[in-house]
């Protein structure tokens, strides 16, 4: 197997290490044309996981256009559960299925490779009929597989479950609580584990102000890794969570093209010497990280 894609656990996906996420382009506004230009980017780069959700601003329809005939080359993930341009409670299962039917328009297919419910809580994982919305989108061909986006509490529900086919999770240097929790269970299960803000946010970066990465500044403030001090801070941030047990591939955001390249690039270093990653993990304890709760 090429040693920059790994296998999405039960769903046999080959997908690529680095996955673009989309939601910085969606809340940004950004418009097909240079969404075009960043998708072709990460094809180049040997990307072929793309994440979205139907809540992310215009960033479905954005995407779905310049995906154009290109559909076949990527792996493609949305999420459902905030009924964003529909009137009605998120996770009513009328509200669901007209979800998961706009969002297909939207992105101009037929079909996506996993749909996942999008940050449910424990209650709604629990309701069977909301469940029962999703499998059978899949049984009518609307999704090969799906999966739940989901930390804490949340996530071990849909982990014990047994009925999804892979979580999605905040895993990074600042957000470390899935590595004891959530995700050695989901490993067990063989679900396919996407790691979610695997660089933080880069909330340590003066250009990250803004009030989504709060909570990882202040941890970061409390953490003082060393290595974020140097020009390859980023890189070692992005190969720990790629290091962790379990993880099949991490999202990372960009509305730059050539952040996909070289977010590639950190990639194919490979993961952290061990020692590196353990000294992390140390430090994580030490600081105060395993009351620290995984950031939704």
């Amino acid at each position: 197997m090429n040693p920059e894609r790994r296998v999405l656990g039960k769903t046999g996906l080959e997908v690529s290490v680095i996955g673009f996420g989309g939601s910085e382009t969606g809340y940004g506004g950004t418009d097909s044309r240079a969404l075009g230009q960043i998708l072709a980017a990460a094809h180049d780069s040997g990307v072929n996981l793309i994440d979205t959700a139907e809540c992310y601003g215009d960033g479905e329809l954005q995407l779905g256009r310049a995906l154009g005939g290109r559909r076949k080359d990527f792996v493609l993930l949305t999420k459902c559960g905030h009924a964003r341009t529909m009137l009605g409670s998120d996770w009513s299962p009328r509200m669901l299925e007209k979800s998961i039917d706009q969002s297909l328009r939207n992105l101009g297919t037929d079909h996506v490779d996993v749909m996942q419910f999008h940050s449910p809580e424990v209650r709604t994982l629990r309701d069977s009929r909301v469940l029962e919305v999703l499998t059978r989108a899949r049984d009518a061909g609307k999704a090969r597989f799906i999966g739940c986006s989901a930390d804490g509490a949340g996530a071990l529900e849909a982990v014990a479950m047994g009925v999804f086919d892979t979580l999605q999770i905040s895993i990074s240097i600042a957000d470390q609580e899935a590595l004891d929790g959530a995700l050695p269970q989901a490993r067990e299960r063989g679900m396919g584990v996407i790691a979610k803000r695997p660089i933080a946010n880069a909330a340590w970066l003066p250009t990250s102000r803004d009030g989504y990465s709060a909570p990882y500044r202040q941890r970061l403030g409390k953490l003082e890794y060393d290595f974020l001090k140097r020009e390859d801070g980023a890189a070692s941030a992005l190969r720990f969570t790629l290091s962790s047990p379990g993880v099949t591939c991490a999202i990372v955001g960009t509305t730059k093209a050539s952040r996909i390249a070289e977010n590639m690039r950190a990639a194919r270093l490979g993961g952290l010497p061990s020692a590196d990653y353990e000294r992390i993990r140390a430090r994580w304890r030490s600081a105060g990280g395993a009351s620290w709760p995984g950031q939704r």
